[in-house]
């Protein structure tokens, strides 16, 4: 039997129970490094099937499965764990039962369909001509990340990979359907904090203060000239502010006033660049208003880039396991995620998977009404055993 004809059977016949196995995981979500009882239950997991496995980075987990040549290639896949401060609200049956917690990305999906390539490579060990690891990752919602952990912790190193594989839902794509770019794919991000300080007083007498809110406003437009002009329009930017805090009353200038948001781009050059830029605007608008102002920018997970090479062989297994029409080479994403930190080490592929429901409007990711139409998990963890297999023999 062809190769992926026996990936597709086993699939199949373990689908039931790996659904069962992400209802289990949406149901019981956790916030970053906070993941206990997903280890827990992915340890338990990986112990029924007989793979050994290593804790790593607090909670993660790294499984290991040794094929018939151990000096030959080693492929690692990868799968996130942690959930985001969400309330859920969807009539799922599993929804969350923890209060202010849900998997809202799709990280219950990904270790779920891990955990099924785990079931699955496992019944083909001995065909595997090389070594699969199996990396269950905490943390890939807040800075600095599960991913620099597990560099950190060289456990990539011995032996060291020679390829990582990973996939993210996406409910903009219909389930069964795959979206893949080569090069740069998604953005870099930072946490841009600007703290605004005047002399606050009575609003009825703005000429005895040195307003902070004026000074603030007048910051936050100004600085899309950061984008508008200063970016060349080549190269993909956003800054974008979401938080501000004034903390006065209609009557009322306060002392200070906070803003926080986020700054993305494509070109690592040109985010430093932008950095500085940042701060200089800021302060020379404040000082020209009467204010000061401290700049605070949290540097976070770098722009993910897929290896041309890598990602032309990838390109080349999905269309022999689930046709050409089920591909879509997709535009850039302005989303940021820490498996760019993989890529900076390793060869790397980083893809979306389709999660949408193709008969209704898709909530987006991050979102309390997010859910993922599950009919792609078998074609999930299927594709992962299939990618890890031929990338080995390649």
């Amino acid at each position: 039997m062809p190769l992926k004809d026996e990936i597709k059977k086993i699939a199949s016949e373990i689908r039931d129970d790996i659904l069962i196995r992400r209802r289990y995981l949406h149901q019981h979500p956790e916030l970053s490094f906070k993941e206990f009882k997903t280890s827990a239950f992915i340890k338990k997991s990986l112990d029924e099937l007989g793979i050994p496995w290593i804790p790593v980075a607090d909670t993660g987990v790294i499984a290991t499965l040794e094929g018939n040549h151990k000096t030959a290639k080693t492929i690692a896949l990868r799968a996130d764990m942690d959930a985001l401060p969400i309330q859920e609200d969807t009539n799922l049956a599993f929804k969350s039962i923890n209060q202010g917690v849900m998997h809202a990305c799709g990280h219950d999906l990904h270790v779920a369909s891990l955990l099924g390539v785990a079931h699955i490579l496992k019944r083909l060990e001995k065909k595997i001509n090389g070594t699969v690891k199996l990396i269950f990752q905490p943390a890939e919602e807040i800075l600095p990340g599960g991913a620099i952990k597990i560099l950190q912790e060289e456990v990539l190193l011995n032996p060291k990979i020679d390829a990582i594989i990973g996939q993210h839902t996406m409910p903009s794509i219909e389930s069964g359907k795959v979206g893949i770019r080569k090069g740069r794919f998604m953005a870099s991000m930072d946490e841009v904090r600007i703290k605004v300080i005047g002399k606050g007083g009575h609003g009825a007498e703005p000429h005895n203060n040195n307003d902070p809110v004026i000074a603030a406003s007048t910051i936050i437009v100004t600085l899309q000239q950061i984008v508008s002009r200063y970016n060349n329009p080549k190269t993909p930017t956003v800054l974008s502010f979401g938080k501000i805090n004034a903390d006065g009353s209609t009557n009322i200038i306060p002392d200070t006033v906070f803003i926080e948001g986020t700054f993305r781009t494509m070109d690592e050059h040109w985010r430093g660049e932008a950095h500085k830029k940042i701060t200089e605007i800021a302060k020379s608008v404040a000082y020209g208003l009467g204010c000061e102002c401290d700049i605070d920018i949290k540097r976070g997970y770098p722009c993910l880039y897929n290896c041309e090479t890598l990602t032309d062989k990838v390109y080349s297994y999905m269309r022999e396991y689930i046709g050409d029409t089920n591909i879509i080479e997709t535009d850039i994403w302005m989303a940021s995620e820490d498996f760019a930190y993989y890529a900076q080490n390793f060869s790397s592929c980083f893809y979306l998977l389709g999660t949408g429901y193709p008969d209704r409007t898709n909530p987006t990711l991050h979102t309390p009404t997010m859910e993922i139409n599950e009919e792609c998990i078998e074609m999930a963890m299927g594709l992962m055993s299939y990618l890890a297999m031929k990338n080995i023999k390649d």
